[in-house]
């Protein structure tokens, strides 16, 4: 691993918002750790043989207080859970752009349903529901960049 690399990793970590991340390879380890209170985001790492894979993230699950006031032809969305990302990165709804999406508006999920994969510095982690219902709106484009915490879908609780 080289300077620019350890330089990227470091940014990647400060802007994820974890505390910590540690690398073990037979060369060298590695642990960065920051200041923040700590968020706990698991991902299997797939260029290091020697790490033990772990569970995929899970999306953080809010349920959305208010309709917008500006909006007063808008659907009132006070009823639905919003599910928001758990980390930065690129968001893909579906495995492969010749694969059919994971979830489309109107699917029913379940907890453990896969949503979606947002990749981030070439780790492609799947990102699972929290809770269960029914598809109400994708608030994001495919191939679109994503930030913490940013709103992904709209769910009617089951």
């Amino acid at each position: 691993m080289d300077i620019k690399q350890i330089q990227d990793l470091i940014r990647f970590v400060a802007k994820a918002g974890v505390s910590e991340v540690s690398i073990e390879q037979e060369e060298f380890k590695i642990t960065i750790k920051t200041q923040q209170a700590p968020t706990y985001v698991n991902a299997t790492i797939p260029a290091l043989p020697t790490a033990a894979p772990a569970a995929a993230p899970v999306a953080t699950v809010v349920e959305h207080t208010a309709a917008p006031a500006e909006a007063p032809a808008a659907a009132d969305t006070s009823k639905y859970i919003t599910i928001k990302s758990p980390m930065i990165g690129t968001f893909y709804r579906s495995s492969t752009p010749e694969k059919p999406s994971f979830v489309n508006v109107g699917d029913e999920i379940k907890t453990g349903t896969v949503l979606c994969i947002i990749e981030a510095m070439k780790l492609f982690n799947e990102i699972e529901s929290e809770v269960s219902g029914r598809i109400v709106k994708v608030l994001v484009d495919n191939a679109s960049p994503v930030e913490y915490d940013q709103p992904l879908y709209l769910v009617e609780p089951m």
